[in-house]
């Protein structure tokens, strides 16, 4: 089911913070500066003394400060309206290859600069809060790298090869959740600590035939439960149900959505722009999520995550 762009949320601002406060506080307000949901009182709106709607006071003796659903947030001390943040959210949920902040800027009336902050504080509330350990259970988890980029290197005419690129590192697992990182090379010394620390041991790990993964002094075969690899070399690409084919089709979405959406994105940034794909992937209409369900749990992940501009 997809939210109407007319909804009460988007339209009206105090429909707006109510949606907001109903997804952040399910079972009543809670005090972001010291914890306490006992002793909240609403605080009375009251224009002509400047008191706005949606304040609240909390009773504790060591605390006794005012707050709203924003504080402790990634919408705190913004002035755009809840509104607006809203619809925001939604239409970056919504679009399969994202939206770019020119776009949010047109749609939104809001100046590029704000709608570039905007993004960048919405995708800080997507990135995933207490990562669990993927696969288990003898699971599989496929393993790639892609890049990113087409600056060629300073005194190569054609710009050859992939090292001046940015490199991807993403695990993805079957029927489930992707994850994926930035990393400043493509080796086994740089990827065999990711691997461990993010895959359970008891885990069927999937790979091209790539050196790293399973020609070095100690494979990968040694850290988990099992690992298979297609010969990609020799145009192999399945073997039964062996194959690296759930992570490019994930590639291929993240790699359209970067060159159609966003055409260039800077290499300090560019962790941002990749965890906005896997929040995309992890609540995939293929798992049941519907626009409006992906767009709650980016909301979800609103607290704690104040961004500042500089």
């Amino acid at each position: 089911m997809t939210t109407s762009l007319t909804a009460p949320q988007f339209t009206d601002e105090d429909a707006a913070r109510r949606h907001i406060e109903a997804n952040r506080w399910p079972d009543g307000p809670i005090c972001p500066h010291c914890g306490s949901f006992e002793r909240i009182y609403p605080i009375q709106p009251n224009p002509k003394k400047k008191v706005r709607a949606g304040l609240y006071k909390c009773g504790e003796k060591e605390c006794g400060r005012n707050f709203t659903v924003t504080v402790g947030t990634v919408f705190e001390r913004s002035k755009v309206p809840l509104t607006k943040w809203l619809l925001a959210i939604h239409l970056i949920c919504s679009s399969k290859k994202s939206i770019s902040a020119h776009q949010i800027h047109r749609m939104l009336g809001v100046t590029y600069k704000t709608a570039w902050f905007m993004c960048y504080r919405i995708r800080e509330a997507m990135r995933e809060k207490n990562p669990s350990m993927m696969g288990g259970g003898g699971g599989v988890v496929e393993v790639d790298e892609t890049f990113w980029g087409n600056v060629k290197p300073r005194g190569h005419k054609k710009g050859r090869g992939y090292h001046h690129k940015e490199k991807i590192l993403t695990l993805v697992e079957r029927k489930g959740r992707a994850r994926s990182f930035h990393v400043p090379a493509v080796n086994a010394k740089t990827l065999r600590p990711i691997l461990r620390e993010q895959i359970d041991a008891d885990t069927h790990i999937m790979t091209d035939d790539a050196a790293y993964y399973s020609k070095t002094q100690r494979p990968m075969t040694d850290d988990f439960g099992a690992h298979s690899v297609v010969n990609h070399s020799l145009g192999e690409y399945v073997r039964g149900d062996i194959h690296t084919n759930t992570i490019e089709s994930y590639f291929a979405i993240l790699k359209r959505g970067l060159v159609g959406t966003f055409h260039h994105v800077g290499k300090e940034h560019l962790k941002r722009y990749i965890g906005e794909f896997d929040f995309r992937y992890n609540f995939r209409s293929g798992l049941g999520f519907s626009d409006s369900q992906r767009a709650a749990a980016a909301l979800h992940g609103i607290s704690g995550r104040r961004l500042m501009y500089r």
